[in-house]
This record gives C-alpha cells, structure tokens and sequence, in this order.
C-alpha cells in the first residue's frame, strides 16, 4: 500500500522503517554507552586527590554531553514521529504543510518530518 500522495513506494518505505529502527537503536545504544564510559572513570578515579582544573574540565564535558543528549533526544523524537507515519501512511509528507518531503532528503535523513525549506526556516526562528 504505497502513500499515493507522497509517492515513495511500499519497498522504500519498509527500507526507510528499518533504517529508522536501526538508526534509534544506535542512538539510544550510544547514550547509554556513553553514561557506563563516565560511570567507569569515576570509578576508576576513587579516592585520588582532585584539583580545581579537574571540576571545570568535568562541568565543561558534562555541557558537552547534555548538548549532545538534547540533540539526540530531538533526533529520537522525530525518528519516532517518522515510524508514526509509517504506520499511520503519512510518511513522506510534511507535518506543518502536508507537501511531499522529496526522496533525496529521506534517503539523506529517514527521520525528516519537514521539508528542507520548513526544517531551515524552523532554525532560523530559534
């Protein structure tokens, strides 16, 4: 059952959904690995004496992370509104004007929900 109005065809829906999964669960999987890497150097450090430079270099790496952690959480969420669409048979439209994401832009990015123009005029609002 292909999405008759964004045109994509049922194979390369299928492709785009397993990418998406895929995609989500190595998003997820890093977050995750990334939190036992930090857990494991506290616990490697233990009791050693701590200098100032070493709270700074912490709270300068912790932003870092939470950065990173947001950018993620942003991806999974429109990873998760893509296999929405999948399922609901909007996948290839546009959440704000309904128009046809072009091909080339899923291929690039499976999870885009809007089209290049929308998505670029949504960051220059921020």
């Amino acid at each position: 059952m292909a999405s008759q109005q964004s045109g994509l065809s049922d194979d390369f829906i299928a492709k785009q959904r397993e990418r998406l999964l895929t995609l989500k669960r190595e998003l997820l999987g890093n977050e995750e690995g990334g939190i036992a890497a930090e857990r494991r150097l506290q616990e490697e450090r233990g009791s050693e004496a701590e200098e100032y430079e070493d709270d700074a270099q912490r709270m300068e790496q912790d932003i870092a992370n939470q950065a990173l952690r947001d950018v993620n959480d942003g991806r999974i969420g429109d990873i998760e509104r893509a296999l929405a669409k999948i399922a609901d048979g909007t996948y290839g439209l546009s959440d704000e004007s309904g128009v046809p994401i072009s091909k080339a832009r899923l291929d690039a990015m499976p999870e885009a929900i809007l089209t290049v123009e929308e998505q670029e005029k949504r960051e220059a609002g921020r």
